[in-house]
């Protein structure tokens, strides 16, 4: 099976194009998108952007001829993101499209007039961007990725992959969310090690200046497995994180599969490209006329479990035929 494809990436911040002369301009619908990933690979998010490019064309809209696209990227740093979040409110484009929940809250702050439509949101709710996921009631719609059960489902799989688990380092990043959002995570997987007999080494992260310290924690404390929890700074810094878990012999699980394309063991979650093409139809419907206040935010149904046998090899880990035929792909 293949490392899954990226489609290529248009473009920057560029202003809007001129339509052409023969185009009306109520024919060309303008996007601003916000990301607090990179805007070159390997960055993991551009996968996620293009999910969504690629169902804005299946719904047949076509940069350059009836869509105008702003881009704006944080590159790494999310401090950067209020003020692109101003610069692209300023722009009044028709919809803003923000990627997670880091862009989506100052995407949110900056304006609430403009429609939002949030990719891969953590907890809309508990992050104060929606009143309710059935009737969002303001400017914010969109996908969440998160599901209560995915925290068990990751630490299990680990456990029956890696023989012998007892110590499980998590690296977590304490300013990903909403204070309410991360005590909700970190009781989760503190309730789920518990579950299972595991003993949990909470491993903090501010950003990529603190993996060094962190890996070192890891390192004392012997652990035998690593899990890597939801956050977009670290969701952006999956090739890094990858590296020196390989370096330091730890089998690693992350919360989606760019981290096992990457090279990491194993990835449990949703499928972001799959959830960002399917965020497209909130951006037509929208240009259509529908107000966010009144759009369900959509929770994912689906996750997909991805092995990288390689790495599995390296590792000296032995991936039993019966937990290959459940995996959802393989990576070789």
């Amino acid at each position: 099976m293949k490392r899954r494809a990226f489609i290529t990436l248009l473009g920057g911040a560029a202003a809007w194009p001129v339509a052409a002369p023969a185009q009306q301009a109520a024919q060309l619908s303008r996007i601003g998108l916000l990301s607090p990933g990179r805007s070159e690979l390997p960055d993991p998010t551009l996968s996620t952007l293009n999910g969504l490019l690629q169902g804005l064309r299946e719904l047949g809209y076509m940069e350059g001829q009836n869509l105008a696209i702003e881009r704006r990227f944080a590159e790494g740093s999310p401090d950067r993101l209020p003020e692109l979040a101003r610069q692209l409110a300023s722009r009044k484009p028709d919809i803003i499209v923000a990627f997670s929940t880091t862009a989506a809250r100052p995407a949110a702050q900056a304006t609430g007039t403009i429609p939002i439509v949030a990719v891969a949101m953590a907890d809309p709710v508990a992050d104060g961007l929606v009143t309710s996921l059935a009737r969002p009631g303001g400017n914010v719609t969109g996908t969440t990725f998160l599901g209560p059960e995915l925290v068990a489902k990751r630490l299990q799989l680990l456990r029956e992959v890696v023989p012998g688990l007892s110590r499980v380092a998590a690296l977590w990043h304490p300013n990903a969310y909403s204070e309410r959002t991360m005590a909700g995570i970190l009781n989760e997987i503190e309730g789920a090690a518990r579950t299972l007999g595991l003993q949990l080494q909470l491993v903090p992260a501010t950003g990529p200046g603190n993996f060094a310290d962190a890996f070192a924690a890891i390192a004392r404390e012997h652990a035998d497995a690593l899990i890597v929890m939801p956050s977009p700074m670290l969701f952006g810094e999956y090739n890094r994180i990858v590296s020196m878990a390989v370096e330091s012999r730890l089998p690693a699980m992350g919360a989606a599969r760019e981290f096992t394309d990457l090279g990491g063991l194993m990835s449990y979650g949703v499928n972001l490209p799959d959830l960002a093409r399917q965020t497209a139809p909130y951006v037509d419907k929208i240009l259509k006329g529908a107000k966010p206040a009144e759009l369900p935010v959509e929770q994912p149904v689906k996750f997909e479990l991805v092995i990288n046998l390689k790495t599995a090899r390296e590792l000296g880990l032995t991936i039993s035929r019966e937990f290959l035929l459940v995996a959802d792909d393989v990576v070789e």
